[in-house]
């Protein structure tokens, strides 16, 4: 059994972070903190909290060009996109901020001669947050300061591909001026993270990862009758219609598919196209993925970096063998991508036709810079292929008819329907997953509603 955390570079191979995990004796002073620092933590005024967590996100922008090159060394993503991570972590962090009177004010209720009567949204205590390392920043962001707003305290458990990220938060929040306790991070192994889950002071888990990671974090909280919110996989779809602006669609497609390399919870793995399109679109498809520089993510001109590992990027290898076996076509030569290795994290882009639903690369989620394209017919053909699949986290449709999209996005099972855009989140939605893609919400107003109890007041006049 491991005894410490290690994290490997995917650019060179090479170690860049060792940590010790997390002790017993350290978890339960960790988590006897947080409770402890609770108390005094809700009992502040909102204004005073919101003042602290802004000061923290300042800190933490100011400390852009150092977070940037750490996401980038330990995950792989290009220097030239890192930056905009940490500005996408604030943005969201300051609509929340925005929102957060709107949304912790308590309910009021229909007057009634003789009696007060509202809903007040009370912290739930201790926040624990199970960040993934695909997108570091963006995935904390949306429990860790909602969470805080609300008055509840808060503890961040990494990924051990981007301990670096907790370090970094904590320095600003601590810098800040935050109180102790409010804020914490761990490095735990897996044993001990399910110790946290089951900790009867953790009152709220918000997890982000696969499938398999939000079934242990249900069985484990199981019987806790504590919240938990899970965004899990995803295989996101998106129909181009004939009426679609083509240069656009191929442009947003592209880049929803390959950007991260693929690793994006809502990044695009399945298009379909109208038949009168489709031959046009895969062929400003593969001129425009043709275009990416996959190298060396330190170096500027890089557009395409490694996937996060080794193990990563052979999984993906076999799911492209896999589809080609079964009469896919892979349109991108790799002999045009030399980075592109056997043996490294290193994969050229594949964009795949003659595909079919019998394939894993369209019925399972493949985290790596693959995408499958199919032909259609019509809207009902799209529909159901959309829906042909166990995971539902958002879905696209390109169009210049508005109301054939809401038509559409109707009837689409999916947390989020976009019309004419992909691969991103607005922090003013729900963000939120159906089917295996998991349960829950995090952002906008109902975000802040998982993070908060309902305590309802009745009060009669005598």
């Amino acid at each position: 059994m491991k005894q410490e955390l290690i994290t490997i570079s995917p650019i060179d191979g090479r170690e860049i972070v060792r940590r010790p995990y997390v002790t017993e004796a350290e978890l339960s002073a960790l988590l006897a903190r947080a409770k402890s620092a609770q108390r005094a933590w809700g009992g502040r005024a909102l204004a005073e909290r919101k003042a602290l967590v802004g000061a923290a996100v300042d800190r933490f922008v100011a400390m852009k060009d150092e977070v940037a090159e750490a996401i980038t060394r330990q995950m792989g993503r290009p220097l030239r996109y890192t930056p905009g991570e940490v500005d996408g972590f604030a943005g969201r962090a300051r609509h929340m901020m925005e929102i957060a009177e709107e949304a912790l004010a308590p309910v009021q209720v229909a007057p009634q001669a003789g009696f007060t009567r509202y809903i007040k949204r009370e912290p739930i205590g201790v926040v624990l947050t199970i960040a993934p390392w695909n997108s570091p920043l963006l995935t904390a962001v949306n429990s860790i300061v909602p969470a805080l707003l609300a008055g509840n305290t808060v503890i961040l458990k990494h990924s051990e591909q981007t301990p670096l990220c907790a370090e970094l938060m904590h320095r600003a929040f601590v810098e800040a001026g935050l109180p102790e306790g409010v804020f914490q991070f761990v490095h735990a192994s897996h044993d001990m993270t399910q110790r946290l889950i089951a900790a009867p002071e953790v009152g709220y888990v918000s997890f982000t990862g696969s499938v398999n990671g939000g079934r242990m974090v249900e069985q484990t909280a199981a019987g806790r009758f504590i919240g938990v919110g899970l965004e899990l996989g995803g295989n996101d779809p998106a129909y181009v219609r004939a009426d679609a602006k083509l240069d656009h669609a191929v442009e947003t497609l592209v880049d929803g598919a390959f950007f991260n390399s693929g690793q994006s919870c809502c990044g695009i793995q399945r298009i379909y196209v109208a038949q009168p399109l489709y031959d046009a679109f895969v062929e400003q498809a593969v001129a425009l993925t043709q275009q990416y520089v996959l190298g060396d993510p330190m170096q500027k001109e890089t557009t395409l970096g490694p996937l996060v590992r080794l193990s990563a990027a052979d999984g993906v290898r076999t799911i492209v063998d896999e589809a080609v076996a079964r009469g896919a076509r892979n349109l991108i030569d790799a002999s045009r991508f030399p980075a592109a290795r056997a043996g490294t994290a290193y994969m050229a882009p594949a964009l795949l036709v003659d595909v079919d639903h019998g394939m894993t690369v369209m019925n399972d989620e493949c985290f790596g810079p693959v995408v499958g394209i199919m032909p259609v017919k019509d809207d009902d053909e799209a529909v159901r292929w959309t829906n042909d699949s166990p995971y539902g986290l958002s879905a696209a449709v390109f169009t210049r008819d508005q109301e054939a999209a809401v038509r559409i996005g109707d009837r689409v099972a999916t947390g989020t329907f976009f019309m004419n855009r992909c691969d991103y989140l607005d922090p003013a939605l729900a963000w939120t997953g159906v089917k295996n893609t998991g349960r829950g919400a995090s952002l906008s107003v109902i975000g802040y509603e998982h993070l908060t109890q309902p305590k309802s007041f009745h009060l009669r006049a005598l």
